[in-house]
This record gives structure tokens, C-alpha cells and sequence, in this order.
């Protein structure tokens, strides 16, 4: 595929852009071995760029990270892409508004997973990032668009930028790559805090009108608004 000098551009600046990402994967304990990874939308093209499918992370490179169009299919690379790639592009085929994909199987997030159980909106950090409670997605085999099917129908009426597919881990999207991989940690921590005031006894839900205005100011007050 011939692009132009702009978009080339583009690519490879997310190429080096999604490259690093991923070492925040590791710095906050999200994957094991070589499994996860991250993906990011090309902006006026319809592409994106993703790590390649069983390369060790302290291997990952911007020449490394393979392109595809929206229907999973190579485009740039010397790689296979990752395994998740059908699910990734189907996401973005589907919520324009996101233009990065996490899919990690962070332990704590993960074993909520496992159970099938939504994770309650019981803390004001998740109210904050999530919107309301984490939802839980249809379990669905790896290898073709089942898991993106299973993210979009279940994130769609949701503020949750994260969900949990069944007895398999954890998927976040954001506006950028970046605020993806940042969804994925906050995941994984609510997920643990959770998990340990569940076994100190009863968690109590926050109202759903203080989850809407704790949610409204972390969207529209929170930060810097330059």
C-alpha cells in the first residue's frame, strides 16, 4: 500500500509510539512472558499499528510493531501480528471515538474474569475512571472478531473505557493508546482493592447520582485545561 508522505509520517511516529507503550505494560504488572499488547488507530487512514504476535517485550522496537488495515489484514511488517489483531480492528471498524486498544490479563482483573462478576463500583477512583461498575463480556474463542464483537456490544451504553471478557482477560480502549494503557492499570488496581475489601467483609456501593458527579468532574474539572 503506497501512502502518503503525511500519513507515512504518521505510521511511524505510532509505530515508536506503541512500541514504548508497551514497556508500561510491564512497569505496571500487567503481562506475563509475552502475552498482552497494545494497538493504536492510524488518524486519516484506515489502519492501525500493533505489537507483533509472541515477540518478547524487551525485544519490541518501532520497526518490530506491524500495520494492518481495519480488517486485521498486513500491511507494513516484517512480523505476524498479534493473535488479538481481528479483535482490535473490529473495535475500531465500530466506536470511532477510540483511537487505542489495550488487552492485557492482569492477575486481579483476570480472576474477576474468571468469575464472570462485574467489578462494583465501590471506590471513587472508580467512579472516576470507569463511570460505574467494570462489566464483564461474553466468553469468546481467540482467532477471528468474536472478542471484538463481545467489547463493543458490551461497552456500548457504558462510560466504563474497560472490560473484562470471560475467563480471559482484560480489554480498555481510550481516545489515545496512551489513555488505554492507563485504563488497564487503574483496572487492575481497583480490581485488587476490591478483591481485598471483599475479604475484609462487605464493600459498599457509592449511589449512582455520587458515581455521576464524582465521573462528570473527573471528565470536565480534573487536570489541566489548557
Amino acid at each position: 500500500m503506497e501512502l502518503s508522505p503525511e500519513i507515512a509520517q504518521t505510521v511511524e511516529n505510532l509505530r515508536g509510539e506503541v512500541a514504548a507503550l508497551h514497556a508500561e505494560l510491564i512497569r505496571w504488572g500487567l503481562v506475563m512472558w509475552t502475552a498482552g499488547n497494545i494497538s493504536a488507530r492510524v488518524p486519516g487512514a484506515d489502519l492501525m499499528v500493533i505489537k507483533p504476535s509472541g515477540v518478547d517485550y524487551n525485544d519490541l522496537c518501532a520497526e518490530k510493531m506491524v500495520v494492518t488495515d481495519l480488517d486485521g489484514h498486513l500491511v507494513i511488517g516484517d512480523y505476524a501480528p498479534s493473535s488479538d489483531t481481528f479483535a482490535h480492528a473490529y473495535v475500531y471498524r465500530h466506536m470511532e471515538k477510540v483511537n487505542g486498544v489495550v488487552h492485557t490479563h492482569s492477575t486481579y482483573a483476570t480472576a474477576w474474569a474468571a468469575r464472570r462478576e462485574p467489578i462494583p463500583c465501590v471506590l471513587t477512583m472508580m467512579a472516576d475512571e470507569f463511570g460505574g461498575p467494570i462489566p464483564v463480556g461474553p466468553f469468546a474463542l481467540i482467532g477471528d472478531d468474536s472478542i471484538g464483537r463481545g467489547i463493543v456490544e458490551t461497552l456500548q451504553g457504558s462510560r466504563s473505557p474497560a472490560v473484562l471478557m470471560a475467563n480471559h482477560g482484560v480489554f480498555t480502549v481510550g481516545a489515545t493508546a496512551r489513555e488505554a494503557v492507563k485504563a488497564a492499570a487503574m483496572c487492575e488496581e481497583v480490581a485488587k482493592t476490591v478483591h481485598v475489601a471483599r475479604e475484609l467483609g462487605r464493600p459498599y456501593a457509592i449511589d449512582q447520582s455520587a458515581i455521576d458527579r464524582l465521573n462528570d468532574r473527573y471528565v470536565n474539572v480534573y487536570g489541566q485545561h489548557i
